[in-house]
């Protein structure tokens, strides 16, 4: 297994219960595929330094995992089709 880190920002116009589901999805999404979560860290709402979709704030979350490759894939493609995620980006971190 290999360690991630995904940071995603969300709109932050969701509704907290909103927020929450898509949060649970992209664990369960580390969790179903037989990965774990080291850390989950809401950062809250900061402002973007560029305007995206017409959104100047922006809800962020950081999220540290242990998994195989095909998990990082699943998760890039669920987050590229989530309607909240505004973006997200998905490193890799070295031993």
């Amino acid at each position: 297994m290999r360690a991630y880190e995904v940071m995603y920002i969300l709109k932050p116009d969701l509704e907290e219960e909103q927020r929450t589901q898509i949060v649970e999805r992209i664990n369960s999404i580390v969790i179903d595929g037989g990965g774990e979560v080291a850390e989950m860290n809401p950062w809250g709402l900061k402002r973007l330094a560029y305007e995206i979709d017409d959104y100047r704030e922006g809800y962020y979350v950081v999220l540290k995992f242990q998994a195989e490759h095909a998990v990082a894939r699943e998760m890039d493609r669920v987050l590229k089709i989530t309607d909240g995620v505004l973006r997200h980006m998905i490193l890799r971190l070295d031993q």
